[in-house]
């Protein structure tokens, strides 16, 4: 069977210099001729990274912000949510879903602030039952506020006649 014709790559190297394209010689000769010929660029990637940090800390702050708001949506809506389910019951006492719903907050971490200034408020008609909670979101930016109602509502368990 004959051999394969030979290649550059298959010829071995002279004596003088390294096995391939990609000798330690040649590697420091690349980099030297590309520092050398970027005499006009050199120093540009600081200053873009100057221009575009503070967009780039906006977003990132921004996003942070937008996400402790819905978590701070959530956790009021919870809590309207429990004191509707308190308060709606049967035997339930006047303030039944205001104490649920405060001792829900209570819990639940400094995610919604100011909340206890007003304080949910639950209102009972003889068929329904309306929770509201009012808070801001935790501030990330300061100087920032969200303000954070969420309202629950349900039907008022009752006896009725078939």
């Amino acid at each position: 069977m004959p051999r394969p014709a030979r290649t550059l790559r298959s010829r071995p190297a002279p004596a003088g210099r390294p096995a391939g394209p990609r000798g330690p010689g040649r590697i420091a000769a690349t980099v030297r001729a590309r520092l050398a010929a970027g005499g006009r660029e050199r120093g540009a990637n600081p200053v873009e990274l100057a221009v575009m940090m503070p967009v780039i800390l906006v977003l990132l702050f921004g996003s942070i912000q937008v996400g402790v708001w819905f978590v701070a949506r959530s956790t009021a809506l919870n809590a309207a949510q429990t004191g509707v389910n308190a308060q709606r019951t049967f035997d339930a006492g006047p303030d039944a879903g205001r104490d649920r719903a405060t001792s829900f907050l209570r819990r639940s971490g400094d995610w919604l602030v100011g909340w206890d200034r007003t304080g949910p408020t639950c209102v009972e008609t003889a068929t329904d039952v309306t929770c509201t909670v009012r808070g801001r979101s935790l501030s990330v930016i300061p100087g920032v506020d969200f303000e954070v109602v969420q309202t629950a509502h349900g039907p008022a368990e009752r006896w009725t006649t078939g």
